[in-house]
């Protein structure tokens, strides 16, 4: 199952943590907020979180990187630096906010995580073998240097590029903002590619949200990531 799925052998960990993970626009508030309500509903005790964690001071580099005051381009700040703005904002997330509770066996919903870092610095790379090095870099910075918790499962909403592109150009006219990620369209389709080849790589759950060019509805995605989270017996 690749580095992901290692085991926590050595930390004390004994909760469950479910990513949800998709390119822009895919929609994993919605639903890391739709499974926590039916979870909720069916009895579980469950913490949510997202990632960047905005409302804390521990995301002032990642709110910088996005507005770009390192620079206009992704390729301006090294996946190394980049890397470490959300593995520091995750590191206080989980220290100050969920760890007593994940590791008294808690289950823990995330809106990205360490995955996006994957996903979004891993497209700096062209050399499949400097990619391989990244997210072994990557890795063994967040789960052992860390001590963050791995993910038990990554779902993630398989969303047709072209339908990605059409929602961040709508959110853009309506008045949303867009960071230095959604304003290159060449860097979102790098992210579909490197989506697709984190999935295979770590056997990730992917759930598809559209068939053909029409969009699911929140509803019908929802039900098939909680029947996805049921046959791997997680949820």
């Amino acid at each position: 199952m690749g580095l992901l799925f290692a085991s926590r052998k050595g930390h004390s960990m004994k909760g469950t943590l479910i990513v949800l993970e998709g390119i822009d626009g895919s929609g994993k508030a919605t639903q890391s907020a739709l499974l926590a309500e039916t979870l909720q509903k069916e009895g579980k005790d469950l913490r949510r979180v997202a990632f960047p964690d905005y409302e804390s001071d521990s995301s002032a580099l990642v709110r910088m990187y996005l507005a770009g005051e390192f620079g206009s381009d992704p390729s301006d700040v090294n996946p190394f630096a980049a890397s470490l703005f959300f593995a520091l904002d995750r590191f206080a997330s989980y220290r100050t906010k969920w760890r007593t509770f994940y590791v008294s066996g808690g289950l823990v919903i995330a809106d990205r995580y360490t995955t996006s870092n994957m996903v979004h610095q891993m497209t700096k790379y062209d050399d499949p073998e400097e990619r391989l090095a990244f997210l072994q870099w990557l890795e063994e910075t967040e789960y052992e240097k860390l001590e963050l918790p791995r993910p038990d499962h990554v779902v993630l909403l398989d969303m047709p590029l072209a339908l990605s592109e059409r929602l961040v150009r709508q959110r853009a006219a309506e008045g949303g903002s867009m960071d230095i990620h959604e304003q290159h369209l060449d860097y979102l389709r790098r992210c579909h590619e490197a989506y697709r080849l984190l999935a295979e790589r770590y056997g990730w759950l992917r759930v598809p949200c559209a068939e053909g060019d029409v969009l699911l509805s929140p509803a019908r995605i929802a039900e098939a990531v909680r029947s996805r989270l049921r046959e791997a017996g997680l949820a």
